[in-house]
C-alpha cells in the first residue's frame, strides 16, 4: 500500500461534482473521475476506489492528482488529443451532391476513389461509409430501389390486364 492520498472538498465542490456526475452531456470518463474524487473525499482508500471502479490503483492516483493540480478543469481531457480530420465539410457535401444527382449507385470503395481523384482527400472506404451513415446516407438505399421496382412492376402488370 502506497502513501495515503487524500482530497478534501468544500460543500460547494462536492455538490458540483455530484451534479456533474448526473449531467447528460458530460463524457462518461469525466463522470467517473468526478465520482473517484467524491469517494476519496469521503475517506475511501485509493485501493478501495480502484477495486470499486475496476481501475488500476495508479489510474485513481492520477485522477486525484489531476484534481489537485487542475481542479474541476483537470477532470476533462486535454485539447488536441487524437488524430485530426483529413477532410473538410465541403468534401462530404460534394459526395452527398454526387449521390443525389447521379442515377447510378456507388460502393464506398468507388466513393473513396472519386474523393481522392477529384478532391485529393484520402479516406478509407470503411471510414467514409461510417461518416455517411452518421449523416443519414446509407449507400444505394436498397429498400427504396426495391420499392420503386415493385411499383413499376405492378404498374406494368396492371397495364397488361
Amino acid at each position: 500500500m502506497g502513501m495515503r492520498l487524500r482530497v478534501f472538498l468544500s460543500a460547494e465542490e462536492d455538490r458540483t461534482l455530484w451534479e456533474l456526475r448526473r449531467a447528460p452531456t458530460v463524457p462518461q470518463r469525466v463522470k467517473d473521475r468526478a465520482e473517484v474524487v467524491r469517494m476519496n473525499s469521503r475517506g475511501d482508500y485509493v485501493e478501495t476506489i480502484a477495486s470499486y471502479m475496476k481501475w488500476h490503483v495508479e489510474t485513481v492516483r492520477d485522477t486525484l492528482k489531476r484534481w489537485k493540480k487542475g481542479g474541476l478543469g483537470g477532470l476533462w481531457e486535454a485539447t488536441g488529443r487524437g488524430q485530426k480530420r483529413t477532410w473538410e465539410e465541403a468534401d462530404l457535401e460534394y459526395i452527398e451532391q454526387v449521390l443525389r444527382s447521379e442515377e447510378r449507385t456507388y460502393s464506398s470503395v468507388q466513393l473513396a476513389e472519386r474523393l481522392k481523384q477529384e478532391r485529393q482527400v484520402s479516406l478509407s472506404p470503411a471510414y467514409l461509409r461510417r461518416v455517411l451513415k452518421k449523416r443519414g446516407l446509407s449507400g444505394s438505399e436498397l429498400g427504396t430501389v426495391i420499392a420503386k421496382s415493385k411499383t413499376q412492376n405492378n404498374e406494368q402488370l396492371s397495364k397488361r390486364t
